[in-house]
């Protein structure tokens, strides 16, 4: 009887083992999910080298910096709803902007702020100026992603380069850029101010869609391919579904 039970017992421990597997592994498909639906057009926030990254200063560094000159446009990266503009001793001039996928993303240290609480965001707007103010060594941008929400401890936190792309310290970034998959796409700089004049911005911007290539944008706005490449500092023809052209 007693080896009946111990065989029951160990049967019952193996089920749940099995079980906490399937649990974990629906549980990463889930979040890969959503990491692809984001990525697909998130741009990085702005000019600069990159001079830190994510999980350095044994696993206290929660972001990215971007170092860059005083005063370089700081973007937001996606659309969303400013939810924090405010000076912090550590953060200095930061903001913090929750996006429809419910990620929010972090940009301190700014040298000015652009943007106030409860603003509706675009991609591409200028929401601050680089700086280095708060806890900062010089002049340069620190970027968070935190999934659902942003907290002290940073148990959300997520390495902003699963969405913008791999980028190595020394390595130099564009703000503007956007993702796709592993690759990441030469992007127009997406830099306007939140009142700029839409139908001006309209004239010299296209929003590529799907099946576009340069040459049918070429002959829709009635330019040259080459044009557009340089317009846009594009090094191959590869462009993506609402991706901001320079066409003008």
């Amino acid at each position: 009887m007693r080896d009946y039970i111990k065989r029951v017992f160990i049967a019952l421990i193996m089920a749940l083992c099995v079980s906490l597997l399937f649990l974990g592994g629906k549980h990463s498909e889930a979040s890969m999910k959503v990491d692809k639906e984001v990525r697909d057009g998130w741009i990085w926030p702005a000019d600069g080298i990159i001079s830190d990254t994510y999980g350095t200063r044994m696993g206290k560094h929660k972001g990215i910096d971007i170092a860059g000159k005083l005063n370089t446009p700081v973007l937001a990266v996606a659309e969303g709803q400013v939810v924090k503009s405010y000076y912090s001793n550590t953060y200095g001039n930061v903001v913090f902007i929750k996006h429809p996928s419910h990620f929010v993303t972090v940009y301190a240290h700014l040298n000015k702020r652009n943007v106030f609480v409860g603003q509706k965001i675009k991609q591409g707007a200028i929401i601050g100026k680089m700086g280095k103010t708060g806890q900062a060594t010089g002049t340069h941008l620190h970027f968070e992603t935190h999934q659902e929400e942003w907290r002290y401890d940073k148990k959300f936190a997520m390495d902003p380069e699963k969405i913008l792309g791999k980028a190595d310290p020394g390595e130099t970034v564009t703000g503007g850029i956007a993702a796709s998959n592993d690759d990441v796409l030469e992007a127009s700089l997406h830099i306007k101010p939140q009142n700029e004049d839409k139908i001006k911005v309209k004239n010299k911007q296209y929003i590529v869609k799907q099946g576009d290539t340069l040459y049918s944008i070429s002959k829709k706005r009635n330019i040259t391919v080459t044009r557009i490449k340089e317009l846009n500092h594009l090094s191959t023809d590869l462009i993506k579904p609402k991706q901001i052209l320079n066409v003008n």
